[in-house]
């Protein structure tokens, strides 16, 4: 009876660390994070396979998105309706679009920056010109 008792236990431990494991951002990933960001706490979530990173940097909402092996992919950062491409806010009127809840600045890894504003639940995506890329559900 101990024995069975034992190895149920066992096996329920095991459960739980395979599902803690799965839920557990890769060291590489933390590394890198922290390489960049030292001391700061961060969310985590997982966005497509990779690691998204949710904290505030010097005051600003700021996320980031490394790949499993620790590599950024981008970086997300809260702006002010002023800082906004004048072409995306005038796309944005033209088309009626709605109130803008949140706009952002992303810069990919390779520099490449672009703007999203979120509007009633989706992000709309503009180059760094504020041309108008695309619309995706958020």
């Amino acid at each position: 009876m101990k024995t069975k008792i034992l190895l149920a236990g066992l096996l329920t431990g095991i459960s739980f660390a395979g599902f803690a494991q799965s839920k557990t951002v890769p060291v590489a990933v933390k590394t890198a994070f922290e390489h960049q960001y030292p001391g700061t706490k961060a969310k985590w979530e997982n966005e497509d396979g990779n690691y998204e990173a949710s904290f505030t940097n010097k005051g600003v909402k700021t996320s980031a998105v490394y790949n499993k092996g620790g590599k950024l992919i981008e970086t997300e950062t809260a702006i002010s309706g002023d800082a906004f491409p004048r072409a995306a806010k005038d796309y944005i009127a033209r088309k009626k679009l709605g109130a803008v809840t949140e706009t952002a600045k992303i810069t990919k890894a390779d520099g490449t920056v672009s703007y999203e504003a979120e509007i009633k639940k989706t992000d709309y995506l503009f180059d760094e010109k504020g041309a108008f890329l695309r619309a995706q559900k958020d």
